[in-house]
């Protein structure tokens, strides 16, 4: 049932003001343009809404033709999680191969630069870093976007990385609060459980996240996690104990608190969007991610009608979402100030950023570079190579769209290489791939092969007919080294597959472990 209200109203002005939602096109719909001026105070850009930087520059001014200090946030974590480069691959290399490298001002360069161009674009609000300990490498949701499973190396890679960005005038939100690295579930599934105690939480899950805070960083995102050492009954998103009590009263945080999106089924499966947003506000978040599922007009209004029919029946204190909204304007306002930042000319290079760091100098295919790990060795390719994918389905937050791998960029080194894609449940892939291949050198390409047993089994029996096979390992490299030559990029982005074909190529020098 939709509520009555007057666009003019304060407590829908701030209803409105909460919402982070997201959108379809490539331009601003007309209902978007109607929210902002009715009080919308955000909004959100996925892939769907990206064609090239200049098409993302005109719709962020379009936006900002009607609400100047308009929050545009984006998901664009670098690595395999990217938004501007949804349908190329990313410019930089994800968290995990940052933190392999471990060179802090490396980290700060890559964020710099990655929030100069954000900036460009007018986006001023990234949800980045992940400040996960990625503590189970089972995990099916987080992996490569941790800098890591050491919490002093996550904890200070995290504050580098917020340093970096927000100096590009771009605000930093590290997630996901209190932390998602040892979960076995993906929250966008279902709810995942940590059953670890208080002191465990303190010293590992929770010491990045006080890094975060110490770095200054403008924006926490909350997970939608049960944690019964923190609060046996409710997720982190909806859990006044942990956004209000542990958040902002322990960790003493007094930034913007936004929620992951809504429509996971972690939440929306348990409470519903409607109920679950009027909890996470009344928890202590103050703002509501919602659009990466859900993008129409229709889902604001029912958050919108939601949060106001709560605080007229009593069950949301006005005061709480008064609070909520000002703190969402209070962020808006810090971004139109420091907007610009990262534009400059040489912004990017300047005091503390690592050489190399300026804008167009190629900073993320440095660390890329630096990033990759090298087992054996193998004679560089004389002739064109046969790439097989090993593939899996992708996580949410990675998504389908993104390419990943190493084939088109050995095509580009080695003229006439093909490639071909197998999953675990056709035919016997080792089979295929030789089949395929011909007398052509073998270059296996995969991500998480520890997590896939069928992967393990291929390789395996690859490795054993044809023992000069190349292996490529893009997740997080758990499994034994395989192959004569074993490369780790410790990530899938464009940059990490350009890294992993120069060796293999032969056009850059291969470290060996």
């Amino acid at each position: 049932m939709t509520t009555l209200t007057s666009a003019t109203d304060t407590v829908t002005r701030d209803a409105l003001a909460v919402l982070q939602p997201g959108f379809t096109g490539t331009t601003a719909p007309d209902w978007v343009l109607r929210r902002v001026d009715e009080g919308l105070a955000s909004v959100a850009l996925f892939g769907r809404n990206v064609q090239t930087p200049e098409q993302v520059t005109a719709l962020t001014a379009q936006l900002r033709a009607e609400r100047e200090d308009l929050l545009v946030a984006i998901d664009e974590e670098g690595g395999d999680v990217t938004r501007l480069e949804v349908r190329t691959g990313s410019s930089f290399p994800g968290n995990l191969a940052l933190g392999y490298v471990d060179d802090v001002d490396l980290t700060r360069a890559v964020a710099r630069e990655l929030g100069r161009r954000l900036a460009e674009c007018g986006v001023n609000l990234n949800w980045a870093p992940s400040a996960d300990v990625n503590s189970n490498p089972d995990n099916p949701i987080i992996g490569v976007r941790a800098f890591g499973a050491d919490t002093g190396l996550v904890a200070r890679h995290t504050a580098a990385y917020i340093e970096g960005l927000q100096a590009s005038g771009v605000a930093a939100c590290t997630k996901h609060f209190p932390g998602h690295g040892d979960t076995a579930i993906d929250s966008h599934h279902a709810m995942p459980r940590i059953d670890v105690d208080l002191e465990t939480l303190h010293a590992r899950e929770l010491v990045p996240f006080r890094a975060a805070i110490e770095a200054g960083s403008k924006c926490v995102m909350s997970a939608h996690i049960l944690l019964p050492a923190l609060d046996p009954d409710h997720p982190g998103t909806v859990s006044p104990r942990i956004l209000t009590g542990l958040l902002r009263e322990e960790l003493g945080y007094d930034g913007l608190i936004v929620t992951d999106a809504v429509e996971m089924r972690a939440i929306a499966g348990t409470y519903g969007i409607e109920r679950g947003s009027v909890l996470a506000i009344a928890a202590g978040a103050d703002a509501l991610c919602v659009g990466g599922g859900l993008e129409d007009d229709g889902t604001v209004l029912r958050l919108r009608d939601a949060l106001v029919a709560a605080v007229r029946a009593g069950e949301l204190a006005e005061e709480r979402l008064a609070d909520a909204a000002a703190r969402v304007r209070a962020l808006a306002s810090w971004a139109q100030k420091a907007g610009g930042a990262g534009s400059e000319p040489g912004a990017a290079a300047q005091e503390g950023t690592a050489p190399g760091a300026g804008a167009g100098s190629g900073i993320g295919l440095v660390a890329a570079r630096r990033a990759v790990r090298v087992t054996g060795s193998a004679e560089p390719l004389t002739g064109p190579a046969y790439v097989a994918s090993f593939t899996s389905a992708s996580n949410i937050a990675v998504g389908n769209e993104t390419p990943w791998g190493v084939a088109a960029e050995l095509d580009r080194l080695a003229p006439g290489t093909e490639s071909g894609v197998y999953g675990g449940d056709a035919e016997d892939p080792a089979d295929a791939v030789l089949r395929a291949a011909g007398e052509r050198r073998v270059v296996v390409v995969v991500r998480d092969a520890h997590r896939h047993a069928w992967m393990g089994r291929a390789l395996d029996a690859l490795v054993a007919r044809r023992p000069d096979t190349v292996v490529v390992e893009m997740g997080v490299p758990q499994a034994p080294a395989r192959g004569a030559l074993y490369i780790a990029t410790h990530g899938a982005a464009r940059v990490c597959g350009q890294a992993a074909a120069e060796i293999i190529a032969g056009a850059a020098g291969a470290r060996e472990d």
